[in-house]
């Protein structure tokens, strides 16, 4: 199976610097959906109306002994409880984003496509078909960290342990020790409070190690299977980004193919912040890694300030999609930022990429300033047009089984001559094999180094030629990557992780499987939070791709990748002050990361800026139509009636315009 030997030193107690130990003490808040008393074991009434015919993905919860479910409220069983009951209330069946792509994605997964989303009251809400689980059995749970390291992970295990342990001591929670080669060698270790202890708040993943980062192939799904069924897991719990949700969903989907009981929850933990959607607005690790790389990118901004002599080209982790690259930018006042996302609609060229620096340079010189920073998302390298098309060519030599020291001699002659034109050291990068996704190591190829010696070149070109008259270009490049990843998480970071671990308990106490934890309305304080649930194949779009020039299309279900939206208000915000990051220096540094006092209580500007809270306006459209159904009734007068009708009507019309694949495809290319 290729498991890796495990490290003796998993889950050992760590000596804790005094600021460590004063963060481990830090127990973050829960938002009053009452998640200390989460929902609990048992068999509810079907969703929807109180005696009405469940829908047909509904599943039933985890059955245990004697459980006694009351859908108005009141408490029926006599079994031990830990706390106040949580009403746990099921919306309308979810469809895909992109309808055009509902009848693929529900071909691929027919047993966990259109569940419908699941929203965690507080006990004093007003939903009366909400239902109330009242057991708490012992359950034994699974976690695995599958992905890269995102700061906050620690606190989605420590969140999960409390969950479990509140409802019912006995409960086990088992970590899988090095990722998902532990999940398929079954090597574990159980979690408990003394493994915690020096984890809580803690960066990282070592308290139990992360090596290969998917579950996709059919041995590692029947290993996955094995191990879940051999150690009688009721639950596995997978902590990752796009691509480990994605192998979770379809771990859902066939566990749940061949009556598998173990359930399988998702959580949004990632750095590069792209898992983004209707129902996730961020994801943990992402206001971390932000604010430390500002943090960083402010203190390169005050030495050119100082030295005024150098640029700064500055490339930031993220992989394709440019969101910590724009988060950084609006924290941190660099003279420039490149989004992949900008190249890829206008379709720039390397050659326009150079061009455009290098006007920015001449015309700061101008304003006599030989200084400045740029920020460079890893991702830019598959966002040049001509360089992703070499990268295809490249990867599909590699797929044919070309060798790295032939593939040159074996590129279409365009691809050769782009080849040959790129410095040495780019050439030899983007040899690498690809990653797992199919997509190139970006953190490896050194973009922002071809960018400032292309620029350098532009610089002495127009010096000669007289058309630049200031001084000598001088550039310094840097990747801010791995600096960041085991930073110690924000105080929002550790409040969002950790209420995330009690909603995954909440999730499989419901007994939904294929599901990701959702926590919304988080730029508002905690209090406001609203916690839910969502399926996974409610956030997919169908990936069409190709390799090569005879290469077919092909039709891939996969969790959606969200780019930077250059219709966004974050977006906006950056482009109303490009001009005056450019020639003015209005550099900001937000200081290192604070856990009390100014600056504790700060979120995403991004976050902040959006109006996100789709969750609450599903809500608050189910009460607006139940509100319709209770005006219009059979007695209610001819004029509401007919104003009813011609309202709903046009509403429809308008509906079914925007959800065409047509208007989705237009609203996409404006």
């Amino acid at each position: 199976m290729g498991s890796t030997a495990v490290n003796s030193d998993y889950g050992a107690t760590r000596e804790l610097s005094a600021l460590q130990k004063e963060r481990a003490l830090y127990r973050p808040e829960l938002p009053p959906t009452n998640l200390r008393s989460l929902p609990t074991f048992g068999r509810a009434e079907s969703p929807g109306s109180i005696g009405s015919a469940p829908p047909r993905h509904m599943p039933c919860p985890i059955p245990c002994h004697s459980a006694l479910i009351s859908p108005a409220g009141s408490i029926l069983s006599t079994g031990w409880v830990g706390g106040t009951a949580v009403r746990v209330e099921y919306g309308d069946a979810t469809i895909a984003a992109d309808g055009a792509d509902a009848h693929v994605i529900g071909n691929a997964f027919p047993h966990t496509y259109g569940q419908p989303l699941a929203h965690f009251l507080p006990e004093a809400a007003n939903a009366a078909d909400a239902a109330i689980i009242t057991e708490h059995p012992v359950v034994r749970v699974g976690v695995v960290f599958s992905g890269r390291q995102s700061p906050g992970g620690h606190n989605v295990i420590w969140g999960l342990h409390d969950a479990l342990s509140a409802h019912n001591p006995s409960s086990k929670l088992i970590g899988f020790l090095g990722g998902t080669d532990g999940l398929f060698a079954q090597k574990t270790l159980e979690i408990t409070e003394e493994v915690l202890s020096s984890y809580k708040n803690q960066g990282g993943y070592d308290m139990i190690g992360r090596t290969r980062d998917q579950i996709r192939t059919t041995e590692q799904v029947k290993a996955a299977m094995t191990t879940c069924q051999t150690l009688m897991l009721d639950a596995l719990v997978i902590i990752g980004g796009v691509t480990s949700n994605t192998d979770a969903a379809q771990l859902a989907e066939t566990f749940a193919e061949s009556k598998c009981s173990t359930k399988i929850v998702g959580v949004p933990v990632t750095l590069n912040g792209d898992l983004k959607n209707q129902f996730v607005e961020t994801t943990v690790g992402f206001d971390t890694i932000c604010k430390v790389n500002s943090q960083l990118i402010s203190n390169i901004c005050t030495d050119a300030l100082s030295a005024e002599k150098y640029y700064y080209f500055i490339r930031l982790m993220g992989r394709k999609a440019s969101h910590v690259a724009l988060e950084c930018a609006l924290e941190s006042h660099p003279n420039m930022v490149i989004l992949g996302e900008e190249v890829a609609a206008s379709k720039l060229t390397i050659s326009d990429i150079t061009k455009q620096i290098c006007d920015a340079v001449q015309a700061r010189a101008e304003n006599d300033k030989y200084h400045g920073v740029m920020l460079i998302p890893e991702g830019l390298v598959e966002s040049i047009p001509e360089l992703y098309a070499l990268l295809q060519e490249i990867h599909g030599l590699h797929d044919k089984g070309v060798s790295v020291e032939s593939i040159s001699s074996h590129l279409s002659p365009w691809a050769s001559a782009l080849f040959n034109f790129l410095p040495q050291f780019i050439r030899k990068q983007l040899l690498l094999h690809p990653e797992s996704d199919d997509s190139a190591q970006l953190s490896q190829i050194e973009i922002e180094k071809l960018l400032a010696q292309l620029v350098e070149t532009e610089i002495n070109k127009r010096l000669e030629e007289g058309t630049y008259k200031g001084k000598k270009f001088n550039a310094i490049c840097h990747f801010f990557g791995y600096q960041a990843r085991g930073a110690l998480p924000s105080k929002f970071d550790c409040d969002y992780a950790y209420v995330l671990g009690h909603v995954c308990y909440h999730i499989l106490a419901a007994g939904l499987n294929g599901y990701m934890a959702t926590v919304t309305n988080l730029k508002n304080h905690l209090v406001r939070w609203k916690c839910g649930a969502a399926p996974i194949t409610s956030m997919m779009t169908v990936k069409g791709w190709s390799r090569g020039p005879a290469a077919t299309q092909i039709g891939k279900p996969a969790v959606h990748m969200a780019s930077v939206d250059l219709k966004g208000k974050a977006y906006e915000l950056l482009r109303q002050n490009s001009s005056s990051f450019l020639m003015e220096d209005i550099y900001k540094n937000p200081g290192p990361l604070q856990f009390e006092g100014p600056g504790a209580e700060a979120k995403p500007i991004s976050l902040c800026v959006e109006d996100r809270d789709y969750m609450g306006r599903i809500k608050q459209l189910q009460e607006y139509l139940e509100k319709v159904k209770c005006i219009v009734k059979p007695g209610c007068s001819q004029d509401v009636l007919k104003a009813a009708l011609s309202a709903m009507a046009h509403v429809i019309e308008l509906l079914t315009i925007m959800s065409s694949p047509s208007y989705s495809g237009q609203a996409a290319t404006i």
